[in-house]
């Protein structure tokens, strides 16, 4: 028989920038084993303007074997739902703290690989109601059905981004998934880049606001 208790857990985020000058607050969301830490220096050459804030993945594990390099996941197969409505509760809670903290005048979200569905479900199902969202290299979560989702949201502005020489996805994939955003009212952009976070590009559109 399975059990489940509700207990407090510490999370970590890292962030770039100083929030007592920055205008806007940009959250960015990494892929799969990745650490924030690490991952939020794809962002740092962005301008003083911007406010950087990198959450970490609940689940952190060994990438190979039972020793060396960390990384972080947002969820797996087991306990899904669970851990996604853990991701929103806590999400919803730093943005909370941070904006009681500190003002600012735009919020713009980011969600990389498999940061990206639960950057869509934080948008859409938590309370960020950002202005700008930066779908990169992601597929769409099939449960989420934005056409409900989406008719209570502010009218942000939606990217979904991918490389052209991105290893995870086929030319028919590529085809396939920016068929599914633009379905849901995302503007599609492609790159010569792989499965990685192009500088230009992002400084770009996140500028762009």
């Amino acid at each position: 028989m399975k059990g489940i208790i509700t207990s407090a857990k510490t999370f970590r985020y890292f962030t770039h920038g100083d929030p007592l000058k920055a205008k806007q607050i940009v959250y960015v969301l990494h892929g799969y084993g990745q650490l924030a830490e690490f991952f939020i220096r794809k962002f740092q050459h962005l301008s003083d303007d911007y406010f950087i804030v990198a959450p970490e993945g609940m689940h952190r594990f060994y990438l190979s074997g039972s020793s060396g390099r960390v990384g972080a996941s947002w969820m797996t197969k087991e306990e899904r739902e669970t851990d996604i409505q853990d991701n929103l509760n806590w999400l919803n809670d730093l943005d909370t703290e941070l904006c009681a903290k500190y003002t600012f005048e735009r919020k713009q979200l980011v969600g990389f690989s498999q940061g990206g569905p639960t950057a869509i479900r934080w948008q859409f199902q938590g309370n960020l109601n950002a202005d700008q969202l930066i779908i990169w290299a992601s597929v769409f979560p099939p449960d989420l059905i934005l056409e409900t989702e989406i008719s209570d949201s502010t009218t942000a502005t939606n990217y979904f981004v991918i490389g052209e020489k991105d290893a995870f996805y086929s030319l028919e994939q590529q085809n396939e998934v920016r068929a599914t955003y633009e379905l849901h009212g995302f503007t599609s952009l492609s790159y010569d880049g792989k499965h990685d976070i192009e500088p230009k590009l992002i400084q770009k559109l996140v500028e762009e606001l």
